[in-house]
C-alpha cells in the first residue's frame, strides 16, 4: 500500500483507504477511494480516474456547493453519484473548514475551532442522510467507490474513519489514515487551493499558522469526532446503529462486500 495515493494535478488528496488489517481479514484495495472535489480536474486526472472504474460517487457537499463547484466527470463515466439533498455546512456554498474559519486568527483559534466542528460534524442532519446512503451504497456492492467533500479531509476523514471503525481497523491505522491528508500528493497546492476561499472571507486577520492549521487535520479533531458520538450514544458502535443505520446485519454485509 505504499503507493496509495493517486497523485493528480486538479483533484487533490486522491487515495485508496483500503489495505488495512480489519476484523477477519483486510479490507480490498481498490475498492475503496476519497478525495477532495473534481471542480478543477484535468482531462488526464480524468482518464486516469476513469481506469479505477469507479461506480458510485458519494458526495458528502451540499446543494450549494454542488452547484458552485460542479465536479467533472469522465465523458464515459456512467455511474451514479450519491448524496442526500440539503446542506452539509452551516454556510451556504462553504465548505466546513471554510465554515470553522469564521472568527479565527491564531493557530489556538484555529485548533479550537475545528475541535468543535467535528464535536458537531458526526450529528449533521444532511450530513448524517449521506453517511447511511454511503454505508448503504458500500454494502450492496456496485464495485469501486469514490467518498469524497469539497478538500476531502474532513467530512470525507469522518465518514472514512467510520468504515474504518465499523471494520475493526486497528485505531492506530484509523488515526494514520486520517493524518495522511497532511502529506498525500501535492499538499501544499491542496491548501493553497482551499485557502482561496478561506481569505476571501476571513484573511486579513488570520495567520499564515492559523490558516494552516484550518487547512490541515490534526489527531484532535478525529477524536472529537468519536467523542461525541461516545458522549451521545455511550459507545461508537450503538452511535452507528441508532444513528446510521449500521446495525450487526449491515455491518455483516459491509464484511461480507469489504474484508477479504
Amino acid at each position: 500500500m505504499e503507493n496509495r495515493v493517486l497523485p493528480l494535478a486538479g483533484i487533490h488528496n486522491f487515495r485508496d483507504y483500503g489495505g488495512y488489517q480489519a476484523r477477519g481479514g483486510t479490507l480490498r484495495t481498490g475498492r475503496l477511494w476519497r478525495s477532495g472535489h473534481h471542480f478543477d480536474a484535468t482531462a488526464d486526472d480524468l482518464d486516469r480516474v476513469h481506469r479505477i472504474g469507479i461506480a458510485r460517487v458519494i458526495d458528502l457537499r451540499g446543494d450549494s456547493e454542488r452547484a458552485q463547484f460542479p465536479c467533472l466527470r469522465h465523458e464515459q463515466w456512467a455511474g451514479q453519484v450519491v448524496f442526500h439533498p440539503g446542506e452539509t455546512a452551516g454556510d451556504h456554498g462553504r465548505a466546513v473548514h471554510d465554515e470553522a474559519a469564521a472568527g479565527v486568527r491564531t493557530t489556538d483559534d484555529a485548533r479550537l475551532a475545528m475541535v468543535k466542528l467535528y464535536d458537531k460534524l458526526p450529528f449533521r442532519a444532511v450530513l448524517v442522510g449521506t453517511f447511511r446512503l454511503y454505508l448503504q451504497t458500500l454494502a450492496e456492492d456496485h464495485g469501486p467507490s469514490l467518498l469524497h467533500c469539497f478538500a476531502g479531509k474532513d467530512r470525507t476523514g469522518v465518514g472514512a474513519a467510520i468504515v474504518h471503525r465499523l471494520m475493526g481497523v486497528h485505531p492506530d491505522d484509523v488515526m494514520a489514515d486520517y493524518l495522511l491528508t497532511n502529506t498525500a500528493g501535492n499538499s501544499e497546492a491542496r491548501i493553497a487551493a482551499a485557502a482561496t476561499n478561506v481569505r476571501a472571507s476571513f484573511g486579513p486577520m488570520m495567520t499564515d499558522d492559523a490558516l494552516r492549521t484550518i487547512m490541515s487535520v490534526q489527531p484532535e479533531f478525529l477524536e472529537s469526532a468519536f467523542a461525541a458520538m461516545e458522549r451521545e450514544h455511550g459507545t461508537f458502535e450503538a452511535y452507528a446503529a441508532a444513528v446510521l443505520g449500521a446495525d450487526g446485519t449491515l455491518v455483516a454485509r459491509l464484511e461480507e462486500r469489504l474484508v477479504a
